[in-house]
């Protein structure tokens, strides 16, 4: 997986990493292997470093055990973590509170922690992104194309914002973008992901259609994602902020419940007749067992007697709005291509109506 991610980034980038101070080599090693399972680039030194700013304004600060007796007069600051081996060592603590550490670190125990201590640090971690699951109430309903659309139109707003193919059996939503030939990384890449994903690295890798970026299936013959990959692949995906938008399919499997679990919110789109609602309601139950947050978009035309607020209630859905009838699309056309046809329209609205902070 490491692999499949740098071939996805650009060429020998890396993000900042934290400032190490040690002159044990062992430790040493240690450490820059934890930062490059972070994707991340550190800075080494012996002691406080001479550059101004170095030990002000690194991400994160990692003090080898030897090295504490070395940065004690330097400036006290959050995120300094003291590291060593020795688990039975009774003045480690004292020398956490000489040089001001937040926490007191034991290889190999603690790798795992560090790993993500790095990748919180230099990601940043803010606001996570707003994240909303597309799911037809039954086959046709049109989905997809309102999962395109919500992030199309987001990503035209301003708004950081990926898509996420959560249907193997769907086509896939590059192709639906146009975008089946854009360079960058497909599900099967993640398939064997486990734990944390780095979620810079993750943006970097994938297709990136005008503004949006966009993680689909490829043309093989793969179906299936572990539960394990989807976790840790969302989860990657809501620490960058801003909006992601997942198309799920219409069955609830363990990696489906996945998803559902990180959902702010579902939006399921029903159209206005019998037979959708008696499927709709089979989806819907199932979906509510894991999302508590589930509305309805209600498709037309409405000549079955059915109107909007009646099939939301007879859902028992909060009723989000009717999805227009966009004719560019019907044509062939991506959805929500223009600002100003019907379903960018009905999009833009939703987005006003659902703010989203960390834009950018």
């Amino acid at each position: 997986m490491a692999e499949a991610i740098a071939e996805g980034r650009k060429a020998g980038e890396k993000r900042r990493g934290p400032l190490i101070v040690t002159e044990d080599a062992q430790l040493l090693d240690d450490l820059l292997r934890l930062c490059a399972a972070a994707g991340a680039r550190a800075e080494v030194h012996h002691g406080v470093p001479e550059r101004r700013g170095s030990w002000e304004d690194a991400p994160l600060v990692l003090v080898g055990d030897d090295a504490a007796r070395r940065v004690r007069g330097a400036t006290r600051r959050r995120g300094v973590c003291l590291v060593g081996r020795d688990q039975d060592d009774p003045g480690v603590w004292q020398r956490a509170v000489e040089i001001g550490a937040d926490h007191v670190l034991r290889l190999p125990d603690a790798e795992q922690w560090i790993v993500d201590r790095i990748a919180d640090a230099v990601e940043g971690v803010g606001r996570p992104a707003l994240t909303v699951g597309v799911i037809g109430g039954r086959g046709g309903a049109g989905a997809s194309t309102l999962a395109c659309a919500l992030a199309v139109t987001a990503a035209r707003a301003g708004r950081r914002s990926m898509l996420v193919d959560g249907d193997p059996l769907g086509g896939g939503l590059d192709v639906l973008l146009g975008g089946e030939a854009a360079q960058g990384l497909r599900w099967p890449a993640f398939a064997q992901s486990r734990g944390r994903l780095g979620s810079a690295a993750l943006e970097e890798s994938l297709p990136e259609l005008g503004a949006l970026r966009v993680l689909s299936w490829d043309r093989g013959d793969m179906l299936t994602v572990p539960p394990e990959a989807m976790r840790a692949v969302l989860a990657a995906a809501r620490r960058r902020g801003g909006v992601v938008v997942v198309d799920l399919p219409r069955r609830v499997d363990e990696g489906v419940a996945e998803v559902l679990a990180q959902l702010d919110l579902g939006l399921m789109v029903v159209p206005a007749e019998l037979r959708a609602l008696a499927a709709a309601e089979r989806v819907s139950s199932a979906v509510r067992m894991v999302l508590r947050d589930l509305r309805a978009v209600v498709r037309g035309p409405f000549g079955s007697g059915l109107d909007a607020e009646e099939t939301a209630r007879m859902l028992g859905l909060p009723l989000v709005g009717e999805l227009p009838v966009d004719p560019a699309v019907l044509s062939g056309g991506v959805p929500a291509a223009g600002a100003k046809e019907p379903l960018s329209r009905f999009c833009a609205s939703f987005w006003e109506r659902v703010p989203v902070e960390g834009a950018s």
